[in-house]
């Protein structure tokens, strides 16, 4: 067949989900959808690689061999053979998938999820069927959806899951314009290692890999690893980076804070270049375990019950390199100031890790107004900025369509700029010692140190923007009091330890 556009392969994509629309809860269309479309990719691949080598040769046994170097497809767990399953489809795609699995642990092992394909109350043949016919429709091989378009048809997926399920969305996908910021900040190079250890689908890794090869770097260098704690999203994760075209990769599933998977030895693995989007101020973690912590990383010391913050911070700054080792951490405005994370905050000070506070402007994350910020550390900072933090307030670098909010080309390049530049910059960057921030108490509050000009109108009446600036910096004092306020009630309740 001939190539899909992009536009017709995301309505191809996105029609498959609407065949389950009213039949099960839309935070579940990915256990079902991805895995199909994955195992068409598959067949089809396979069907192509072998179709070139057997005109090439006219070898069958050739044919196959060449076929299954990419990927082995055992004998019946192909996409047509399910399709001409007459009856217990469900049961035909669990085998087909347990097959596949089993021929290829190295980088398939669990790559298909766990949903219940053979429960046929909620997933009867008749739906199996319809969506292995929708399917069917249109071929998903190299030649007609290359790599880079199926890929991008796959994160179109995940934005309109997320965009979907309501309240996971802010788990299952982070802004790609604010991901492709971090990314370009930390300047990933071919031959890095890349991790993530709160994965979630591997946005933020693919994104790493998309920067190499935007500088103009080797990819196949490159290698990738992430922790995902929902075992079908770190399924997702696999699927995702196969579809891009990934070959070195690890995912593992399981609780990054509890059980990490990437260790050697009595110590954690460390990695060139750390991103990640950890879970938001999370109550239910092993906070007793985590004082005896045995891989050496609360060095900071122990969070409070209430917020694992900087449990997920200690343990990214221990995944760094300890030469060359440089993060970017998506966190809430709460672990620059709040007051039960000081002393640890002023550990973190004066390890003089800290390279740049960068605080966001509202409305990134899918069904939240919430402002974030992105904290840059690095094990050794460049000589010229060590005992310094850059700290921008790019609040009003957005832009708004309809109901999304994003970071366009010039708010990047401006924040780019102020990041290399490493300078003052009146209203937007402050360069301050780390001294000055010891001084005071280790706080890292972003409008601490970054003061916002006060213009005024004709007439001494105030402007829009000046409007806007004090409303937001009124906004900012509320919920510095509201997190204090917590900070009070959680110490008169009794604390709830739970194992994450």
């Amino acid at each position: 067949m001939s190539g899909l556009t992009q536009r017709e392969l995301e309505s191809y994509l996105w029609g498959a989900a609407t065949l389950l629309r009213g039949l099960i809860d839309a935070s579940d269309y990915k256990q079902y959808i991805f895995p199909l479309m994955f195992f068409k990719r598959l067949s089809d691949v396979w069907d192509e690689e072998y179709q070139q080598a057997l005109d090439e040769t006219s070898d069958e046994g050739y044919a196959t061999d060449t076929a299954n170097d990419r990927l082995v497809i055992p004998e019946g767990a192909h996409w047509n053979d399910v399709r001409a399953a007459p009856r217990d489809v469900g049961r035909a795609l669990l085998s087909a998938f347990l097959a596949i699995e089993a021929a290829n642990p190295e980088r398939l092992q669990g790559v298909f999820g766990n949903a219940s394909w053979t429960d046929k109350a909620q997933m009867p043949d008749s739906t199996l069927k319809n969506l292995i016919e929708h399917f069917s429709k249109h071929d998903l091989t190299l030649a007609a959806v290359p790599e880079d378009e199926l890929g991008n048809g796959y994160e179109y997926l995940i934005k309109k899951f997320a965009d979907d399920s309501g309240h996971t969305a802010q788990e299952f996908y982070t802004n790609r314009t604010l991901v492709h910021l971090m990314a370009q900040m930390l300047e990933p190079q071919p031959g890095e290692s890349i991790y993530d250890p709160t994965c979630g689908t591997g946005g933020m890794l693919i994104s790493c890999l998309a920067e190499v090869k935007r500088r103009g770097g080797d990819i196949r260098t490159t290698r990738l690893y992430g922790q995902e704690l929902i075992t079908i999203t770190a399924a997702i994760a696999r699927m995702n980076l196969v579809i891009h075209g990934v070959d070195d990769f690890h995912i593992a599933s399981g609780n990054t804070l509890a059980t990490p998977a990437f260790v050697q030895g009595d110590r954690l693995r460390t990695f060139d270049v750390v991103l990640a989007n950890p879970p938001y101020s999370i109550k239910k973690w092993n906070r007793g375990a985590w004082e005896q912590e045995s891989w050496g990383r609360n060095f900071l010391g122990t969070p409070p019950q209430g917020r694992a913050d900087y449990a997920f911070f200690q343990h990214i700054i221990s995944s760094m390199d300890p030469t060359k080792g440089r993060c970017a951490i998506l966190f809430p405005h709460g672990v620059l100031f709040r007051n039960e994370e000081a002393e640890m905050r002023r550990k973190l000070v004066g390890s003089d890790r800290v390279e740049c506070v960068l605080g966001l402007g509202p409305g990134l994350f899918y069904n939240s107004p919430m402002e974030a910020c992105v904290v840059i550390c690095r094990s050794q900072k460049p000589g010229a900025r060590q005992g310094r933090i850059l700290f921008i307030d790019a609040v009003a670098e957005i832009a708004r369509e309809r109901s999304l909010s994003f970071l366009a080309s010039q708010h990047q390049r401006r924040i780019l700029s102020a990041y290399h530049a490493f300078v003052d910059e009146p209203g937007f960057a402050a360069v301050v010692s780390a001294a000055d921030v010891l001084a005071a108490d280790g706080n890292l509050s972003i409008a601490r140190h970054v003061k916002r000009p006060k213009a005024a109108g004709a007439g001494g009446g105030a402007t829009l923007a000046a409007t806007w600036v004090a409303f937001d910096e009124e906004g900012r004092d509320f919920w510095s009091g509201m997190d204090a306020l917590v900070d009070i009630l959680d110490r008169l309740t009794p604390a709830e330890d739970a194992n994450a």
